[in-house]
């Protein structure tokens, strides 16, 4: 039977509660199994359209199984250089899962030449933690969208070997690759997970990499990292570690001048004066993958600074965008005026920090060896 305040927390997640009831571990918590989505066939104007790399939405954890496979549909337009823009949810059946599937598509890229009208639906493949590809709770642990990785996948990735049993083999030198010199991807968080044996007096040997998303100059980076190592004294096998490399930034498409999108009859100045600059809340989602946008709203402006009537006029590369940017308009104040002002035109922006600092290693769950 399913537990009342599971219940609750399953509705409030928007989780298809038809599923079967879940299961619930030895601990009292739910069982979790992984989803692995799966884009379909992507389609313009009823034709199928041919993709250079078709990205696939990152893991989600589910509690159980889900009885039928939750999907997602979203329909975009394709610019000439082959860029998937103007994202927006299709409507029909809503899904709580499955935030990644907008992003991952503007990380995507088709056959060049413009086209209109397109859609893609993306369907999840629902497995337990025992029986998802090792690869699948790797890629996981690296970006966990929906809490960590529980022990079930985390023993599923560790290997055979001696690496994991006590007394643990510790760092002594933890070498990193040169991140700054290894190309990247934009909007793909690029990982390389090394295994690797470590003879009598803790040196790295018979390194491999044993998944990651393909890119071979960290590939080569992790290995020699790996092999740059030291560790505590004892051979052991089996040992495993991962190195991963931020997105790269995949910066927005350029934005229409905002007097284009001015409503007729304004009588608003060209610049709002704001109480305070606008609280721009970066879109998780977005901001994993490292891809900026923009959205262009409208609005109007109470004598007594009040803003309401807001409207949204565009937004790229997708409407997730627009929405954020309209709640914010919304919660905004702007100075008072005697008559106020309508006809109000705004551009948010939605921009990564540049780093100027190195980057940095995340290791899952701060665990140094698998």
């Amino acid at each position: 039977m399913l537990k009342t305040g599971v219940f609750l927390g399953l509705l409030a997640m928007g989780m298809d509660v038809s599923m079967p009831p879940p299961r619930f571990g030895p601990d009292g918590q739910p069982v979790r199994a992984l989803l692995g989505w799966m884009p379909g066939e992507a389609q313009c104007g009823g034709a199928q359209v041919g993709h250079v790399m078709l990205r696939r939405p990152l893991g989600e954890l589910s509690f159980g199984v889900p009885a039928k496979a939750p999907s997602i549909s979203y329909t975009f337009e394709i610019d000439a250089a082959g860029r998937p823009l103007s994202i927006a949810r299709d409507n029909g059946a809503s899904t709580g899962f499955s935030g990644d599937a907008a992003p991952a598509l503007a990380a995507s890229r088709f056959a060049a030449g413009a086209r209109k009208n397109c859609r893609i639906t993306y369907v999840a493949q629902a497995m337990s933690l025992g029986d998802a590809p090792v690869e699948d709770l790797v890629s996981y642990s690296i970006t966990p969208t929906s809490g960590r990785l529980p022990k079930e996948g985390w023993d599923r990735i560790k290997a055979a070997g001696d690496c994991t049993a006590a007394p643990f083999p510790q760092p002594l030198l933890r070498a990193f690759p040169d991140f700054d010199k290894l190309p990247g991807t934009p909007g793909v968080r690029d990982w390389s997970l090394v295994a690797y044996d470590t003879d009598g007096k803790g040196a790295p040997m018979a390194m491999k990499t044993l998944f990651g998303t393909g890119n071979k100059a960290l590939d080569a980076a992790a290995r020699k990292a790996v092999g740059d190592s030291r560790f505590t004294g004892g051979a052991r096998t089996g040992c495993r570690y991962p190195y991963w490399k931020a997105p790269e930034i995949l910066a927005p498409p350029p934005a229409p001048a905002e007097e284009d999108a001015r409503p007729a009859g304004s009588n608003c100045p060209a610049k709002t004066r704001w109480n305070r600059p606008l609280a721009t809340q970066f879109p998780e989602p977005w901001r994993r993958r490292s891809i900026e946008g923009w959205a262009i709203v409208t609005y109007d402006i109470a004598p007594w600074g009040g803003v309401g009537n807001v409207k949204i006029v565009a937004a790229q590369p997708a409407a997730d965008f627009g929405h954020v940017a309209q709640t914010i308009v919304q919660n905004a104040s702007a100075a008072p005026s005697p008559q106020g002002a309508t006809g109000c035109v705004e551009t948010v922006r939605f921009a990564m920090g540049r780093r100027t600092a190195p980057a940095m290693i995340e290791e899952p769950g701060g665990v140094e060896i698998f």
